[in-house]
């Protein structure tokens, strides 16, 4: 079972910026597991969560919110939502790899207000000027888009020319303002303890430049019964063969 979370994909209304927080998600995951148990005509007691990147950090809230519904996890490209995560990849650090495309990251936001790009980017992006916040969706987009593979993938570029930018720019703008709505900066990590008896894996890209492996690493040092493949020539995406070939494994191995 796989969800559009609100204001995303098919969930209505598109783009929508209200009522959106993480805790609003983890709820609505618990609500999808009570639902499919009413289909089902069953109590789904337990189940396995899944969820890569920005669906590894709900996978992670969820789990530490309700760890008795969870049966085991599968995550990659780890991200807690930390202000060192969200500065390494939107402010300074992947920048220094991928310059090129760092500016034209920073080409829609004038050079005062650089110190400060998640915040310039949100104002523009939730303004009333059509034509500035599709620029911004689509330069915040390519961004993203350009870093996520080991090799750079230009058919996917595409994507940053439909309304799918438009939703993607401004969820993942509204929650990194908002500091992903935790309670405090790396809440996710320091009560990873919750997890100590839920197996999982965790599949990390070694060259993930928009989630490092650092962050999976330490996830790991916090949580006994997790299994990490570090993938040596992958970097963030889920469709690169090395990361998909042990996401398989893993969900083989759950089902086994």
């Amino acid at each position: 079972m796989l969800f559009d979370q609100r204001g995303a994909g098919l969930s209505k209304p598109f783009s929508n910026l209200e009522e959106n927080t993480t805790w609003d998600l983890v709820e609505d995951i618990e609500k999808l597991r009570i639902h499919i148990g009413t289909i089902l005509k069953t109590n789904i007691e337990k189940w396995v969560v899944f969820g890569g990147s920005w669906g590894s950090t709900l996978a992670l809230a969820y789990a530490e919110k309700y760890p008795e519904r969870v049966k085991a996890l599968i995550l990659r490209g780890i991200f807690c939502l930390r202000k060192k995560e969200i500065n390494w990849f939107y402010q300074e650090g992947a920048s220094y790899l991928f310059p090129e495309a760092w500016d034209n990251y920073l080409d829609p936001i004038p050079e005062s207000e650089r110190s400060d790009m998640v915040s310039a980017y949100y104002k523009r992006l939730t303004g009333p000027d059509k034509d500035v916040r599709q620029r911004c969706a689509k330069a915040w987009t390519e961004w993203e888009l350009i870093t996520s593979k080991l090799f750079i993938d230009k058919s996917s570029l595409a994507k940053a020319d439909t309304d799918f930018s438009d939703a993607f720019a401004r969820i993942e703008c509204h929650y990194f303002i908002n500091q992903g709505f935790l309670h405090y900066d790396g809440q996710l990590l320091a009560e990873a303890h919750k997890l100590k008896d839920i197996p999982g894996v965790i599949v990390q890209g070694r060259y993930d430049v928009v989630c490092p492996a650092t962050t999976a690493w330490e996830l790991k040092k916090k949580w006994p019964k997790v299994e990490l493949y570090i993938i040596p020539d992958a970097g963030h995406s889920a469709s690169e063969v090395g990361i998909i070939s042990q996401l398989i494994k893993a969900t083989n191995a759950f089902v086994k």
